[in-house]
């Protein structure tokens, strides 16, 4: 009886992985190859860098409404996420973004609002990008590939703009508030076709409905756990390294059959994990309850709520493109950037430079948590295994504040600006490790030394193709006959 359940059990664990294989393994394929390609092309993204090198100077002669006047215009009752004075094309403007997500554009000329922007205005604002050679409007998009997730709503509808330089940028201006809102190159849209778009199955009509485009992915990669997992149980099974087959063989197969069980073994441990962290990716079952900053931390932080900064407007050395207005530990500073992304906090009243102590920013931190203590300070100066920079850029130098809270909280914060980075706790150090580390490989001593990361992830890469390549050849060889 025994025998006969053990029999049946293999019967279906070959039944299962035969045919959902045959259905998977042109996806297989196609994850593989377009990892490969996102290890140097990413999604197109617009970084601060980015945006602070297409503004214009602030012209400060023009500035005759004060932050606080800018603030009392919008009706605001407490101090928002965000305040920042920056130039649309000629005119000074502060963007004031709310803790609930609402934007609002005044005129620092004279206070009118501004919730609306011309197609030639656009065109102007294109014209301050340092690759713009001959702007050209190319379309009015609501929602295309690049512009697809929620983050770009509350901009939307978009001015496409072509700047007309050898690389084929293309800007999206927000037609609501005069933004840029992201740029992409004529190489990043073609090599996205290769890699993430395929990679993270991100067709325009799916991934605009978060939600389903979620479940979708979540329910295909699952079948693919599948397809791995029993792939790997029949492939050891299969494999004789004391009794062989005929001719001294390890393996019962020929051809693309024997190219797919030993590729299979070599490298199923990895496809395993790398398919099983690819899922976990999207937080199935809210695995990793990962905390965020929110406002009351926030607020805490700053020390600060009411809306208000500063009554005069300041006259801060010629550079900068950018003011950001924000309180430190009850504190009121002007963080000032330039085009080259360098950030000098200043005094909101008077323009005149400051130096921030590492002192005073940690105890501004203590106030994030109240009800815990302060357990670790740190100041990194290079990358450590949960701070370093690979797919996403990180500050260097940062201070690393951690608590005696539930969730062991870590807290990194820019020591030059007191700007909080982030937060780091138990459930988000896991992911680090089940995503980062098991599906991008993102392991400290290869980063450190590449190309060594690049070397081993083009050959586990390649295993994993010649696993999948082969299971296509040998699927399609079962459908013919």
């Amino acid at each position: 009886m025994n025998l006969r359940i053990v029999r049946r059990a293999k019967r279906w664990l070959y039944i299962i992985h035969r045919w959902i294989g045959i259905a998977t393994c042109l996806l297989f394929a196609m994850w593989f190859v377009s990892g490969v390609v996102m290890m140097y092309v990413a999604f197109p993204q617009l970084s601060d860098t980015e945006r602070w090198a297409a503004l214009p100077p602030v012209a400060w002669d023009k500035v005759a409404v004060t932050p606080d006047r800018a603030l009392a215009l919008t009706g605001a009752t407490t101090y928002p996420r965000e305040l920042r004075l920056a130039m649309l094309d000629t005119t000074p403007v502060y963007r004031i973004t709310t803790w609930d997500g609402r934007r609002a554009v005044i005129a620092a000329t004279d206070g009118h609002a501004i919730d609306a922007i011309t197609a030639d205005q656009a065109l102007a604002i294109s014209a301050h990008h340092p690759a713009s050679t001959r702007p050209e409007l190319l379309d009015t998009v609501t929602r295309d590939q690049w512009s697809v997730t929620a983050r770009y709503d509350p901009l939307r509808p978009l001015f496409l703009v072509g700047l007309g330089d050898a690389a084929g940028t293309e800007l999206y201006v927000s037609s609501r508030s005069g933004e840029i809102a992201l740029d992409t190159t004529r190489h990043e849209r073609i090599w996205n076709w290769l890699g993430s778009i395929p990679h993270w199955i991100y067709p325009t009509v799916l991934r605009k409905d978060g939600a389903a485009w979620r479940q979708v992915v979540l329910w295909i990669s699952g079948f693919c756990i599948v397809v791995a997992t029993t792939g790997f149980w029949i492939g050891v099974l299969r494999l004789r390294l004391r009794q062989r087959y005929a001719r001294g063989r390890m393996t019962p197969y020929r051809g693309w059959m024997a190219w797919h069980h030993l590729a299979g073994l070599v490298g199923g441990v990895f496809v395993v994990t790398w398919m099983v962290s690819g899922w976990l990716s999207l937080n199935p079952l809210e695995l990793f309850a990962g905390r965020g900053i929110g406002r009351d931390m926030a607020v805490r932080y700053m020390g600060q709520d009411q809306p208000r900064i500063a009554d005069i407007v300041a006259r801060p050395q010629a550079g900068a493109v950018e003011a950001r207005f924000v309180w430190l530990g009850g504190r009121p500073l002007m963080l000032l950037a330039d085009r080259s992304g360098h950030i000098t906090p200043a005094d909101p009243a008077t323009g005149a430079p400051l130096a921030l102590a590492e002192a005073d920013i940690v105890a501004a931190a203590r106030r994030l948590l109240p009800d815990a203590m302060i357990t670790l300070r740190q100041r990194l100066t290079q990358a450590d295994w949960y701070w370093y920079s690979h797919h996403q850029e990180r500050t260097l130098p940062v201070l690393r504040i951690g608590f005696d809270d539930a969730a062991h909280s870590w807290f990194h914060i820019a020591p030059a600006t007191g700007d909080l980075l982030g937060r780091s706790d138990d459930s988000r150090r896991a992911y680090r490790w089940w995503f980062n580390a098991l599906h991008s490989l993102d392991l400290l001593p290869l980063l450190a030394h590449r190309p060594a990361w690049d070397i081993v992830v083009w050959l586990l890469s390649l295993i994993g193709l010649v696993v999948s390549v082969s299971g296509v050849v040998v699927g399609w060889r079962r459908l013919r006959r």
